[in-house]
């Protein structure tokens, strides 16, 4: 009996790779460092309530001064760093034009003075209003042009925006859809207020980065720290940012091997082309990032079509409840000695690209253009924004495929009718080799 279950247990790992290596996880391009110098600019709120008590007898201001002086004294060469104020010139009691403007570049990006970056901290005084979308804007336009390296911004402040619309939030989103390479960091120095905490966490999970609530000077010069510090770490290369066709194919990019980054709105399609030539296989992976309130069930799909449209390949991922990304992928190879089943002579198979320009099979023809189709099913409460879409992330990678590959994937049987024969006959045989062994060591 025990060797029956050994038996068993063998044949049933045997069905199951073969079942599984359909699906292998794709490889994803690699990378390269970058040479810019990080950049990180700190934005401090300076508007009247910051002069309201806080922690061990100090103010607001109090404590993210002494967390400025503490941090730019340990700031890593590499990093440029700026600081700009919101709330910090304007002296009126009520909210105008200028209050809402009410942001200054108190130093600028750079490789930092320490004497001249404390002094400019030290002579600030709590006392206008609160307008974050506007300096969130202008803090952007602080970092200069183009740069290969990501820019963090860190936001220091006590209270939710004052002079909206627009909300920061929706601001915060609008600026990473540029593809800058923005990442907004927030702390917040009323832990108790759900608004300021709703707020704050909203602008950080848009453009990928962190919310804190600080509870004291000690904690606000630790987390500030470890903020900056983290600027300074080994930044990749960016990815190349890219349009894709909404419609169909027709329109769509040409994407080579690489890293690609899109937006794309609740329940768009978005189509690519690649190349796939005979000898090679590819490789793709998505991700797509809710960066939004979404509803709890959602799904990802990303599909490989030929020319006339037929599905080659397809990965899809689903889920339910809370979620930040969501990714799935698909392999497809194309040997280069052997010929793949025409989709025209059997309805069971899946198209294929012409194996060369004669159709002999030999591999010496010519690349074929095949179609990346990426499509989501997350939903979402009318009051949240659909546009600019969600982050998605494309990876496209070409490698070396089997002269003769004896893998399923290679012959399309991820789709259709023919997945059901297979895993039917699988059972079957399956079935009639348990039911032998269990009447010979029974």
């Amino acid at each position: 009996m025990i060797i029956g279950r050994r038996l068993a247990a063998t044949l049933s790992g045997v069905f199951a790779a073969l079942i599984v290596g359909a699906t292998a996880a794709p490889a994803a391009a690699e990378p390269r460092p970058s040479q810019d110098p990080p950049k990180v600019q700190l934005v401090l709120d300076v508007s009247g309530s910051m002069g309201e008590s806080y922690s061990a007898g100090q103010t607001r201001m109090d404590a993210a001064k002494q967390a400025f002086n503490e941090v730019i004294d340990g700031l890593p060469e590499t990093v440029h760093l700026g600081i700009r104020t919101l709330g910090a010139n304007f002296r009126g009691e009520e909210m105008t034009d200028e209050a809402c403007r009410d942001s200054e570049q108190i130093y600028p990006v750079g490789r930092v003075a320490k004497a001249e970056a404390k002094e400019a901290v030290a002579a600030l005084e709590p006392t206008g209003f609160t307008p974050i979308s506007h300096a969130l804007r202008e803090a952007v336009a602080d970092f200069g042009g183009e740069s290969d390296n990501s820019r963090r911004i860190v936001l220091i402040t006590d209270g939710e925006e004052t002079c909206g619309p627009p909300d920061p939030c929706e601001v915060a989103r609008e600026l990473a859809a540029e593809g800058i390479r923005l990442t907004v960091d927030t702390l917040g120095l009323t832990p108790k207020d759900d608004k300021v905490r709703t707020q704050l966490g909203c602008i950080a999970e848009a453009t990928g980065g962190t919310y804190t609530a600080v509870q004291d000077v000690d904690q606000l010069t630790e987390r500030l720290g470890q903020l900056v510090d983290r600027s300074a770490e080994v930044v990749v290369e960016a990815p190349a940012v890219v349009e894709g066709a909404s419609d169909d194919c027709a329109a769509a990019p040409l994407l080579r091997a690489g890293v690609y980054s899109d937006r794309e709105e609740i329940g768009e399609h978005r189509f690519y082309r690649v190349q796939l030539a005979p000898g090679r296989e590819l490789r793709a992976s998505v991700s797509v990032a809710a960066d939004r309130p979404v509803d709890r069930d959602y799904a990802v799909m990303l599909r490989l079509l030929d020319e006339d449209g037929q599905e080659l390949a397809r990965g899809r991922e689903a889920g339910h409840g809370r979620t930040d990304v969501i990714s799935t992928g698909l392999r497809y190879p194309w040997a280069e000695r052997a010929a793949l089943p025409d989709a025209d002579a059997d309805a069971g198979s899946a198209a294929s690209p012409s194996p060369d320009a004669n159709g002999d099979g030999s591999g010496d023809g010519e690349e074929s253009v095949l179609c990346l189709e990426v499509s989501n099913a997350f939903s979402a409460p009318d009051s949240v924004q659909r546009a600019p879409g969600m982050p998605v992330e494309l990876t496209v990678d070409l490698v070396a495929a089997a002269d003769s590959p004896s893998d399923v994937a290679a012959f399309g049987l991820a789709r259709g009718w023919v997945p059901l024969v297979l895993l039917t006959v699988t059972g079957l045989v399956a079935g009639v080799v348990w039911g032998l062994v269990r009447r010979v060591f029974a």
